[in-house]
C-alpha cells in the first residue's frame, strides 16, 4: 500500500514533510521564547531579592531550573554558546553551579 500526500500540498509545491518541518520549527521557536521568558522572570526575581532574604535559596533553585530549561531549548536549536545569555541575564555563578540539580 502506498501513501500519497494530499493534492493541495503538491499543487503549491510543498510536500507533507515541508509542512511538518515548518510546524516543528515554529513550535521549537515558541518553546525557546517561553523558556527565555521564564529564565528572565526568574533572574529578575532573584536580582530583586536582598542577599539576606529567607526566600533566596528558593529563588536560586527556581532561577537555576529556569535557566537550565532555557539552555536545553537553545541547544536543541543548535545554539551551544551561552556566554551571551549569561551576560545579558546577569546569571550569577551561584545559579550556574546549580544547573541540572533537582530539588
Amino acid at each position: 500500500m502506498s501513501v500519497r500526500p494530499p493534492q493541495s500540498f503538491s499543487a503549491a509545491g510543498f510536500t507533507v514533510l515541508d509542512v511538518l518541518g515548518a510546524e516543528i520549527r515554529v513550535e521549537k521557536a515558541a518553546a525557546l521564547g517561553r523558556a527565555g521568558e521564564a529564565a528572565g522572570e526568574a533572574m529578575a526575581a532573584l536580582h530583586a531579592a536582598a542577599a539576606d532574604d529567607p526566600e533566596r535559596p528558593r529563588l536560586l533553585a527556581d532561577a537555576a531550573e529556569a535557566v537550565y530549561g532555557y539552555f536545553i531549548q537553545r541547544e536543541l536549536m543548535g545554539m551551544i554558546s551561552h556566554a551571551g545569555v549569561i551576560r545579558e541575564l546577569k546569571i550569577p555563578p551561584q545559579v550556574l553551579a546549580r544547573l541540572g540539580v533537582k530539588r
